[in-house]
């Protein structure tokens, strides 16, 4: 895959390198910074380009922390499996120097080329499970060579087994599985509170706490969510979303999950790594379930030029009545040289953060169908014609988190747990949460 990975600053100059098949000369990596600059004063603004094609040789970049990454191959390549093998390196190593830099590479050289020879042969990808290398290289290289006799480090079983992903022995007093349904929902609203844009980030999230080698077989409430057509998964307040299409894109897999099995059977059986890891993503359009917003904001701002601001802001609970939503913020923003606030919150508290040029309206639970109104006013010293036009371009931010609820309606049916040899009584737990994403914005004009 990759005949050599360098590591180089910010400039371009090499910090470390490894050349895994020798057919590339090693001071090719000097020309990088000169490609590099072509590169940027070819592309337009916006565009991301990864790769550079010289003389035959490909180089694969990403940059981290004013690092630059690089792979460089002579074939015709996967650019994108280069890319996540790269990005996967980088995690591994802020797993292990907690920040992956100039400084770290320098202190970690050693540490570094094991992890390298490690987690790729002869330019093929090994590994790159961080639990698994933690295993047989540890930071205190010294104390590893010291406990074995031999000074020779073998590597864990889990490397050459079937289940890469999780060792042999691992035993718990009380075995049990944590299995959390997250849903994020992003929304664009506009002032008047319609809906412009929505979707759903989903996960499901699972903390095994399990001995032996156990087998899972996870059922949700309907296959068809799968596929064109969802005959049963509830949307809010129980209605049911029969004959329309879902159309669920982005699903990805952990990789201890069979893809044989779901593809033919719509079931998903796995063995799980031990720990906390993700078990599935999944996308989908809100609009097929949900046309208004869970959290609805409707916010008036009165300016009173060289004087003050006047801020009325009201918030509806637009989910279920016996649903609560928990440590919901409504991040208001502000003229830079507000001063002086004064604040009314009919329930919650609000807090002004001058350095961010906001408001934060806190409300610690929020039942479903209420509404609640909060007004303040802040001095103005210095105010400027556009003052109200610049203002009117920053979005309402809400953060939002509810529990026991998804908006696409997926329901875990069960989660059977099987340990063959051991044969031990298992406790496996669900949860749901539907939160804000990154994106849960409302316009304020």
């Amino acid at each position: 895959m990759a005949s050599q990975i360098h590591f180089l600053d910010i400039k371009g100059k090499p910090l470390l390198s490894r050349d895994y098949k020798g057919d590339i000369p090693p001071n090719t990596i000097e020309k990088f910074p000169m490609l590099l600059l072509e590169l940027e004063n070819t592309i337009d603004d916006g565009e991301y380009k990864p790769f550079i094609n010289d003389q035959g040789i490909n180089y694969i970049f990403i940059n981290h922390n004013n690092l630059y990454i690089c792979a460089l191959t002579r074939k015709n390549e996967n650019i994108m499996t280069i890319i996540i093998f790269l990005s996967k390196m980088i995690d591994v190593m802020t797993q292990y120097f907690k920040s992956l830099e100039e400084e770290s590479i320098r202190d970690n050289f050693v540490i570094i080329y094991e992890l390298l020879d490690e987690m790729m042969d002869f330019g093929i990808v090994q590994t790159t499970d961080f639990k698994i290398l933690k295993e047989y290289i540890t930071q205190d290289y010294y104390s590893l060579i010291k406990s074995t006799p031999t000074h020779l480090v073998a590597p864990p079983n889990a490397l050459t087994n079937a289940v890469s992903w999780r060792k042999d022995g691992i035993s718990y007093k009380k075995n049990e599985a944590f299995l959390d349904v997250v849903e994020s929902i992003n929304m664009l609203i506009t002032a008047k509170g319609q809906v412009l844009n929505s979707e759903i980030l989903g996960e499901i999230k699972i903390k095994s706490h399990l001995s032996g080698m156990p087998d899972l077989r996870l059922g949700l409430n309907d296959k068809g969510i799968f596929t064109s057509n969802n005959n049963g998964a509830g949307g809010e307040n129980g209605a049911s979303n029969s004959g329309k299409n879902v159309e669920m894109e982005d699903i990805k897999f952990h990789q201890c999950v069979r893809l044989s099995k779901f593809e033919n059977e719509k079931i998903i059986t796995f063995i799980p790594p031990d720990g906390e890891f993700t078990l599935m993503s999944y996308r989908l359009s809100l609009a097929q379930f949900l046309s208004k917003p869970l959290i609805l904001v409707d916010c008036k701002t009165k300016m009173h030029k060289h004087s003050r601001i006047e801020i009325v802001c009201t918030v509806r609970a637009q989910i279920k009545k016996k649903s609560t939503a928990n440590n919901v913020e409504v991040i208001i923003p502000i003229p830079d040289d507000a001063d002086s606030p004064k604040f009314n919150p009919e329930y919650g508290s609000v807090k002004w953060i001058p350095e961010k040029s906001c408001l934060v309206w806190k409300l610690k639970t929020f039942p479903g169908g209420k509404l609640f109104t909060m007004s303040a006013e802040l001095g103005l010293p210095a105010v400027m014609d556009d003052t109200e036009n610049i203002l009117s371009k920053k979005p309402i931010k809400v953060n939002f988190s509810i529990p026991y609820f998804t908006t696409s309606g997926i329901q875990v049916r069960y989660l059977r747990i099987n340990e063959p040899k051991l044969q031990y009584q298992s406790y496996p737990w669900v949860r749901y949460i539907t939160k804000s994403g990154e994106d849960y914005i409302v316009r304020t004009r």
